[in-house]
């Protein structure tokens, strides 16, 4: 039977369990980048590790927090940190593996996006739910505009995880817009995580065609 206390719950277990995934993939990752990549490729994809860990992180502690004020906060950066995450992706694929005009102008249009969208979130967090959702889909399917750059640069299998994450992502809004359906909103962390998962793999593809 469904209760809210559960779903909670559960919100927080799937995306605690993904916190510490991330951490791990972050050590593992950031330790064979220092060995044998760019400083490019080691920055930027910090960057998409640092985003990880912080939207997990974020993520388990407001559905963690039961202290309503708290939780209000807490929702603020909750929401916030889904900017950070988009953004935080394509760092390495756009400068470490588009790089040139088309990959740091998409760096510097998404990453101005998600500035956008925390100020945004700062004043409407709760609000205007389906806008910032649209939002979320838009700026994580921008990189299509720059779909012939990245075939030739960017290794196929790369090209083919970024996809899959980026499906699981936008397949997943379907089951976070639907409140109707009990434990919706942890169904839709499972698959905010195997976005993240799907764009884990094709960083590692980036690196290592």
């Amino acid at each position: 039977m469904w209760t809210r206390a559960k779903e909670e719950s559960l919100n927080f277990i799937t995306h605690f369990a993904a916190l510490v995934s991330a951490a791990l993939y972050t050590i593992w990752t950031m330790g064979a980048f220092a060995r044998d990549q760019g400083a490019l490729m080691i920055v930027s994809s910090a960057l998409f590790c640092a985003s990880m860990i912080t939207l997990y992180a974020a993520s388990s502690l407001y559905h963690l927090a039961r202290e309503e004020s708290v939780k209000r906060r807490l929702k603020v950066f909750d929401h916030s940190a889904i900017f950070v995450l988009i953004a935080g992706t394509y760092s390495p694929f756009t400068l470490a593996g588009l790089g040139g005009a088309w990959g740091w102008s998409l760096f510097g249009v998404v990453w101005g996006l998600a500035v956008a969208g925390i100020v945004f979130k700062l004043f409407f967090t709760g609000r205007f739910k389906l806008v910032s959702t649209l939002l979320y889909i838009a700026m994580g399917w921008l990189i299509v505009i720059a779909v012939k750059p990245m075939i030739n640069r960017l290794p196929a299998p790369a090209i083919a995880w970024l996809v899959a994450g980026g499906l699981a992502y936008t397949l997943g809004t379907l089951f976070y817009l639907n409140k109707k359906l009990p434990f919706s909103h942890a169904i839709w962390h499972l698959f905010v995580v195997l976005g993240t998962a799907g764009h884990a793999v094709a960083l590692r593809f980036l690196a290592y065609p």
